[in-house]
């Protein structure tokens, strides 16, 4: 899979793919992040789909694809909002899960949509959390029906 281009796209979803990246970027211990679509389909990407094998052999982030991190995401967040309903816990706002060799995050971001971050085991949760934060206060507003589908066709397009 191939980042999608960003050429031909609106400016808010080059500002969207910008602020992806820059997440990615600019938060240490960050693998890779998606965007998901309360349908379970990835909107955006950091592309995780080819990994840098490390000297063990191992890629940086989840097998496979940059798809696999977004199925991820889809079933957690699925998984919370389901335990929430179940414990009168109203809406949730974040999810993290810690692995031995990595965390997993998922923050909530409109309409059902969500954040997800692959990260190493030893990052700082609070810097990757406030980073997550600052991306959905930017991006909630933003995230129109109209934007979700340019970006799912963009998406779409770069496979």
């Amino acid at each position: 899979m191939t980042a999608p281009s960003t050429f031909g796209l609106s400016t808010e979803a080059r500002n969207l793919h910008w602020l992806l990246s820059n997440l990615v970027e600019e938060v240490p211990g960050v693998h890779s992040v998606t965007v998901v679509s309360s349908d379970g389909l990835m909107l955006l990407s950091s592309d995780p789909g080819h990994h840098r094998a490390n000297e063990a052999g191992q890629s940086d982030g989840p097998r496979g694809s940059s798809a696999d991190l977004a199925t991820i995401v889809s079933g957690i967040g699925s998984l919370t909002v389901g335990a929430a309903k179940l414990m009168d816990g109203g809406g949730v706002k974040q999810t993290m899960v810690a692995m031995d060799e990595g965390s997993v995050f998922v923050m909530s971001i409109s309409d059902g949509s969500l954040l997800g971050v692959h990260a190493t085991p030893d990052c700082d949760m609070s810097v990757v959390a406030y980073h997550m934060a600052l991306f959905v206060g930017r991006a909630g507003h933003v995230l129109t029906p109209e934007l979700r589908s340019e970006l799912r066709t963009s998406m779409e397009s770069a496979q």
